[in-house]
């Protein structure tokens, strides 16, 4: 049996407070009554034969008590309470059966308060015990003085990690928080020095050689001055992942990690709602473009909100392979079905449906880079608007229930094909939703940070190979937000739906994209000088600045104003209209005619207007072509 020694100790001690109860109540040890000591002795032998059994049952010597805490102590006030109940009904037999002449009743109670306070002592004593032994570890010489940005939680669990686990060579010699009241307090022995504005001051007199950022929730602003002010004091800066990263694994030190660009750009914390994927759970879950940035990691949260089976659909064969072997690894994954397919192709579609029957469907396949669908409009056409209405048709057909499309904010007053087409899928999915069968919607957003073609890889590549950043324009300004936290967002939206509506999440302030470049350089440990910036000019189909919506939409925040409800202005497009001008695309696709192409897009979107063939669209106006 495991904890022999606590069981020994368990044993003298639940003796010892039988004696006890008897000597506080009835002073028998003084008096020495034979009708007391006959009690005390059966009182005795039911302690020792009912309370360890109950103890055992409840799993008191089955616990590593070095490691107790108050969940710990709530099982021993259970289990003794349970032992002392049993403890009375034995008692009670025992009188009803005239084993016991006398017995006053006050004494279970005492003997219970005693109980809990020996059996409770002797488990907390082994951890106070263990505790004292590895307060004072042996530090390794040349340890790094480490100072700690960050008193809450987190910070106190790395300084308890670096304490008891000398071979990580870091002793904490403090901690910073912007919290008055916490200053002069110590956490785990280590004291609060001060708030996070006199880090310069704290890391000349402590002779720091390293700071922590333990503040997973801290807005990059705060991230951002911890940075500079390390990087001004000639100290490195290290940090613990934001929220979202921190999901599937604990606080510790061994998560930390350079300070990264996503932590400078950290928004207001998002609230993590355990609700927000309730609708998820043991459903069949079809996800298109599954082997994608959002595609990859909508897939591991539909996981972790515990859906029945899910279905990865993509049509590369490596990304796929990828996130199946990944979603293999998580413990209690659903089903998965690993599937190759193009969204284009409706038949195989339609045949990868009629066999899964999946119950909601999220779109996020598309071509979205915006330069190469200007010089490929045909591609982005059969993608993103015939592929999906394609997948809306197979959903219909196999009654999906729910769909979310994934769309950009570059389908807002587009000035590019890809932004076009995906406005154009916005109003395909509204179309389903308008016919009544399902909670068809569309969630937009702006750019997301470390996605595949994304701006921030291409500027590392360009800082790694010496320069110079090539940055399209110094007032070009985009939105924002990490892969997790759009895609948890995206979740919480296809949670509210009812149909038919057009969600936005809420990216909060738009950056200047040179200034993300400058915050790369900094973050490289190289100069403002050491790399140049050179200005190349917008690019096709792009635009100095990116909307959400277009005016005079009504804006209705959700619950927590992360996710944005919009409603358009003026009438939705009639249905025979939206399917006169997709039979009209789908025939210009099949031609080549790019020409086609852009006029419709323009009839569907008022107010598209595609750069390069303005001057053709009026000639082709003038001349009735």
């Amino acid at each position: 049996m495991r904890n022999r020694y606590v069981l020994l100790g368990d044993l003298v001690a639940l003796a010892i407070c039988a004696l006890g109860a008897f000597v506080l109540r009835l002073d028998w040890f003084f008096t020495r009554s034979p009708e007391y000591t006959a009690a005390f002795r059966f009182l005795l032998v039911a302690t020792l034969l009912v309370k360890p059994p109950v103890f055992q049952l409840f799993g008191l010597y089955r616990r590593y008590w070095r490691y107790a805490s108050i969940r710990e102590l709530l099982l021993v006030l259970i289990g003794t309470i349970m032992a002392s109940a049993i403890l009375a009904v034995v008692v009670a037999i025992g009188l009803q059966f005239e084993a016991l002449p006398f017995f006053p009743r006050s004494i279970l109670a005492i003997d219970w308060l005693l109980t809990v306070a020996s059996v409770g002592g002797i488990r907390v004593s082994v951890r106070l015990i263990s505790e004292t032994v590895a307060r004072t570890p042996a530090v390794p010489a040349g340890a790094r003085r480490v100072l700690v940005v960050g008193a809450g939680d987190a910070g106190a669990l790395v300084v308890r990690e670096m304490q008891k686990n000398p071979h990580l060579a870091m002793t904490p010699i403090g901690f910073l928080d912007d919290e008055a009241a916490k200053t002069g307090k110590r956490i785990h022995n280590v004291r609060v020095l001060g708030s996070i504005a006199s880090l310069e001051a704290v890391v000349e007199q402590q002779a720091v050689a390293e700071v922590i950022v333990a503040m997973p929730k801290a807005p990059g602003a705060v991230v951002r001055s911890i940075l500079e002010s390390s990087q001004r004091a000639g100290i490195t800066a290290r940090a613990l992942p934001g929220m979202f990263e921190l999901i599937e694994g604990g606080v510790s030190v061994s998560r930390l990690r350079q300070i990264e660009i996503a932590d400078l750009l950290r928004r207001r914390p998002i609230v993590l709602e355990p609700e927000a994927g309730l609708y998820l759970q043991n459903q069949v879950v079809l996800i298109t473009g599954a082997g994608g940035s959002i595609g990859s990691e909508l897939c591991r949260q539909v996981a972790r909100a515990q859906a029945r089976e899910l279905i990865l659909v993509g049509h590369g064969e490596n990304s796929i392979f990828e996130i199946d072997q990944r979603l293999r690894r998580l413990p209690n994954r659903p089903k998965l079905v690993p599937v190759i397919a193009d969204v284009r192709d409706e038949a195989r579609l339609r045949e990868v449906f009629a066999r899964h029957r999946p119950t909601v469907v999220f779109h996020a396949a598309a071509h979205k880079h915006v330069p190469l669908m200007e010089a490929h409009p045909i591609e982005a056409v059969t993608n993103n608007i015939l592929g999906t209405r394609a997948v809306v048709r197979a959903s219909l057909d196999s009654g999906v229930g729910r769909f979310v499309l994934v769309s950009t904010d570059k389908a807002v007053a587009p000035a590019s094909v890809m932004g076009a087409t995906k406005r154009v899928a916005e109003m395909i999915v509204q179309g389903a939703a308008g016919a009544g069968r399902g909670r068809y919607l569309a969630v937009r957003f702006g750019n997301v940070l470390g996605s595949r073609g994304s701006v921030v890889p291409f500027f590392k590549q360009q800082i790694e190979a010496g320069g110079p950043i090539t940055v399209t324009h110094p007032d070009v300004r985009r939105f924002f937000m990490t892969i997790p936290e759009a895609v948890f967002l995206i979740l919480k939206a296809g949670g509210r739906a009812s149909g038919g509506e057009l969600f936005v999440l809420n990216m909060g302030e738009a950056i200047r994209i040179a200034e993300l470049a400058r915050d790369l350089v900094r973050l490289s440990g190289l100069g403002a000088d050491d790399i140049p910036i050179v200005y190349t000019g917008l690019r096709p189909g792009e635009k100095l600045d990116e909307q959400l919506w277009e005016p005079d939409c009504l804006v209705e925040p959700l619950e927590g104003g992360d996710v944005l409800r919009v409603r358009e202005p003026g009438p939705a497009i009639e249905p025979a209209t939206l399917q006169h001008a997709l039979r009209e695309l789908e025939s210009a696709t099949a031609s080549g005619d790019e020409l086609t192409i852009h006029r419709v897009l323009s009839e569907l979107i008022p107010t598209y207007v595609p750069s390069p063939y303005r001057g053709r669209l009026a000639h082709a106006a003038v001349d009735g072509e």
